[in-house]
């Protein structure tokens, strides 16, 4: 069984990092948080999607330019997933003010479960617009670091594969800048350098998902995953020795990944469902949306059956261990689980009948482990 670590928010974690980088590049009223002390013009944050601080550590052998600049850490926020933690990137909020509160939760009046990466509900129903549903500025209604960026006279692009273009994730987190399709690697590439020479100031956000992709596909760590590792390298690599004059280039994540060994399957445990009406999150935490009455022997039937590989809290108690983030606005309260259940250990709460293509991956995140929640801050500077 692994520790659960407390996200550092408002001091260490990636809420903190647009933020830094605005008061860094002179935009009134941010605050230098993580002390970047950045005398730049110009900086570009890639985001290695699935790239964790303690796999990086182990396998810095395939990444020489990564493992070779100064190390540092950020922690994730909770849960470690890709639609919270790119919305807390993009907004330098945590999850309990920006309210995309995992992969999938419970939107009030909504029977069916909303997917934050994906922006559309899940499961049988009838076909929505969930743009036009569920419009992400009513979502999500803060001001994204784009927009305070653009506010102040810096060139805000952001540089990702098409399907971002316009996305409710994109425009929940990052609304109010440019967006540039990369098309390939090196066209990422292309897009950065373009971008970052396109104004006096600028702020470039670049997207890459390879990794993440091998480490659920394959396991992360595997041999697969370590030369994706080696790829990702040098795309950083290309990135910081072609950088203009007065840049700098940081690297971070969304999150880490663990191999997931033992599954509990919630759709063949009949008495996991007893006074559950709905399970939303992903195998490594879980939302758990119970029946008007039944939290407290829903938690007493999890508890057991799960055992001590995993930690089941009830709402309560998640707000006021500051999981979400050291406010949880009422409005965001509500997509909270009743109970929340994460992993301790290698294993996770699958579900085969309703997500069997997730129920089968190797790799999984979203717990409070350090191999989920520590992503990489590496920093280089031309």
């Amino acid at each position: 069984m692994n520790e659960l670590l407390l996200p550092r928010y408002g001091h260490a974690s990636l809420a903190d990092l647009l933020p830094s980088i605005l008061a860094c590049l002179g935009v009134p009223g941010e605050h230098d948080r993580l002390g970047l002390e950045l005398d730049v013009d110009h900086v570009c944050v890639l985001l290695v999607d699935g790239l964790g601080a303690t796999a990086l550590d182990a396998e810095s052998a395939a990444a020489p330019f990564l493992s070779g600049l100064p190390a540092a850490t950020l922690d994730a926020g909770f849960p470690s997933t890709t639609a919270t933690s790119l919305t807390t990137l993009g907004t330098g909020l945590p999850p309990g003010e920006h309210g995309t509160v995992g992969y999938t939760f419970q939107l009030p009046g909504q029977d069916r479960l909303f997917n934050g990466l994906r922006w559309q509900l899940t499961g049988d129903g009838p076909k929505v617009d969930a743009l036009a549903e569920f419009p992400p500025e009513r979502i999500q209604p803060h001001r994204t670091t784009f927009e305070r960026a653009t506010a102040a006279g810096i060139a805000a692009v952001q540089v990702a594969p098409s399907y971002q273009d316009g996305s409710g994730l994109t425009r929940a987190g990052w609304r109010g800048g440019g967006f540039r399709t990369a098309f390939s690697v090196g066209d990422l590439v292309d897009g950065v350098l373009s971008a970052l020479g396109s104004s006096p100031k600028t702020l470039v956000y670049t997207y890459h998902s390879d990794l993440d992709t091998t480490g659920h596909a394959r396991g992360p760590q595997t041999r697969a995953w370590r030369f994706e590792l080696a790829n990702v390298d040098r795309i950083a690599a290309e990135l910081a020795g072609n950088l203009p004059p007065r840049s700098a280039l940081i690297v971070t994540a969304d999150h880490g990944m663990v191999p997931l060994v033992h599954r509990i399957d919630f759709d063949t445990h009949p008495h996991l469902s007893e006074g559950v009406r709905a399970l939303g999150g992903e195998p490594r935490a879980r939302h758990v949306y119970t029946e008007a009455g039944a939290t407290e022997s829903v938690a007493d039937t999890w508890t057991g059956t799960l055992g001590d590989e995993f930690v089941v809290r009830t709402k309560a108690q998640v707000i006021e261990a500051g999981w979400f983030g050291p406010r949880v606005d009422p409005e965001v309260a509500a997509r909270i689980g009743d109970l929340v259940v994460v992993a301790t250990g290698t294993s996770g709460v699958i579900r085969s009948g309703a997500e069997p293509l997730q129920s089968q991956m190797p790799g999984h995140h979203g717990s409070l482990t350090a191999d989920e929640l520590l992503v990489p801050l590496r920093i280089h500077r031309s």
